[in-house]
């Protein structure tokens, strides 16, 4: 990192080809202070990808805080080991300690391979230069330079171009019904075109990026399972490093155009973007566009298909909804809480310091586990239990908590309430049918399949409408 020291703003860290500051895992093995909460036996592996196809270890988290609420855990080597954080106020006092608690320090995932491990180099620094992996106070810089595409004003607008995409889609989802998968024909797809409409990518430019964002998805489950992934497609390695190339060779140019053509989008905002006065460089660039593609499309589309889930193991639930539409917004948090899209983000102490008791290390990993936190029976009554009528159902940290919380959180919350406002109108009766698949990503809920019927189980035509006429969601 370049640091350029600021009087009235204190240092800046600026990301550069000379990134000496970021600290790599050094494959530490046993703690600095001694653990005081077991290590727990489970064949479920948090860092394994793999493990993460079952989808949430709930059973596990509950282990976890009640008996190792910080628990040393283990990774595969060369990676470092790092203290798991699964009780809802421990995470909570982690989020609200920036200065002690570093995103920028270690990154954000659950390791920072050595630099020769760097493959493909350009891919990595964008993954670790941009807005998520920052800390104070040049965070707070780029997230108000950014605050105007994510203002209620802003969404306002938005609102209706993602209106007309939901009914749009559910048009394509009645056309290849009634039995259909969810993810490819609806969460695929909506997440995608909204940000595409932030950040200003031309029409012609839009099926580039879903094919690039398919091939990225792919690498993580070439780490995970390569033999697998390979022979579905013998070619993804060669076409890999071509998409890396056509990708970050669109941002060049795209941030170029914008800086001499500007436009009133995102992209603009992106390639303009300044730090104690400087101009960033172009790998920081390409980081910010595709943090925004990847933080925002993750997220809401396995929102939307765990939601659709949920509604139909909860018909209770449902029923509200159907009966009173304004319930939705309150629907939506619940539903947040319940998936918990984003599984963990990872913090490197910056200084000696504790959590519940368990002495940290300065240098040592720090992971949050949001589905353990976000069903905490200490702040969630009957956490497993699906209850939009709780009196904190907006409590959840699905978005994270304090300065890190998703800058894109009130944009996701649009999307997720038009979409469950036409989708409950056109197809009151949506059922998931028991056919769901989860991807290999310890980062993500990666659900990568989610059959349903439009109709109910056994139906073939459309059911009668039955949300109440005149009511909409705000």
């Amino acid at each position: 990192m370049i640091i350029r020291k600021h009087e009235d703003d204190g240092p800046i860290v600026i990301p550069g080809e000379a990134c000496d500051e970021i600290l790599t895992d050094t494959g530490a093995t046993e703690p600095v202070y001694p653990a005081i909460y077991p290590q727990l036996e489970t064949d479920f592996e948090l860092w394994n990808p793999n493990s993460w196809k079952r989808g949430h270890p709930y059973d596990l988290y509950k282990r976890m805080r009640e008996d190792a609420p910080v628990m040393w855990s283990k990774v595969r080597s060369p990676a470092s080991r790092y203290w798991s954080v699964s009780r809802y106020e421990d995470i909570k006092t982690v989020e609200l300690q920036p200065g002690i608690f570093s995103s920028q320090r270690g990154g954000i995932n659950l390791a920072v391979p050595g630099r020769k491990h760097w493959k493909p180099e350009i891919l990595i620094r964008a993954a670790m230069d941009n807005l998520i992996s920052m800390d104070e106070p040049g965070h707070m810089q780029m997230r108000i330079q950014q605050k105007d595409f994510f203002v209620p004003a802003y969404v306002a607008k938005l609102r209706e171009k993602v209106r007309a995409k939901v009914e749009a889609l559910c048009d394509d989802l009645e056309a290849e019904g009634p039995v259909v998968d969810f993810v490819k024909v609806f969460s695929n797809e909506l997440p995608l075109y909204t940000l595409c409409e932030m950040l200003g990518v031309d029409e012609a430019d839009r099926p580039k990026i879903v094919y690039w964002m398919h091939y990225l998805e792919m690498a993580s489950q070439f780490l995970s399972n390569p033999l697998t992934t390979f022979l579905g497609e013998p070619l993804f390695p060669l076409r890999f490093n071509k998409v890396v190339e056509e990708m970050f060779a669109y941002g060049a140019r795209v941030m170029a155009d914008r800086r001499a053509h500007p436009r009133e989008d995102l992209l603009t905002v992106i390639a303009q973007s300044r730090l104690g006065g400087e101009a960033l460089p172009q790998g920081y660039l390409d980081g910010s566009w595709l943090l925004i593609i990847f933080a925002g499309n993750d997220t809401t589309r396995n929102s939307l298909s765990g939601t659709v889930k949920l509604m139909t193991e909860w018909p209770q639930q449902r029923a509200i909804v159907l009966d009173d539409p304004t319930m939705i917004a309150n629907m939506s948090e619940e539903a947040l809480r319940m998936v918990s899209p984003v599984k963990h983000m990872r913090r490197t102490a910056l200084e000696d310091t504790e959590i519940n008791g368990q002495r940290i290390a300065k240098d040592e990993k720090v992971v949050m586990w949001y589905g353990a936190g976000n069903r905490d029976p200490e702040v969630f009554a009957n956490p497993d239990v699906f209850d939009m009528t709780r009196e904190n159902v907006s409590k959840h940290i699905a978005f994270g908590h304090g300065v890190h919380k998703c800058l894109g959180a009130r944009v996701a919350q649009m999307q997720l309430q038009v979409a469950y406002e036409q989708l409950f109108a056109r197809f009151p009766k949506i059922e998931f049918t028991g056919d769901i698949k989860y991807g290999p990503n310890a980062l993500v809920h990666a659900i990568s399949k989610l059959e349903v019927n439009l109709y109910g189980r056994g139906n073939a035509r459309r059911a009668q409408v039955q949300v109440k006429a005149g009511q909409a969601a705000s």
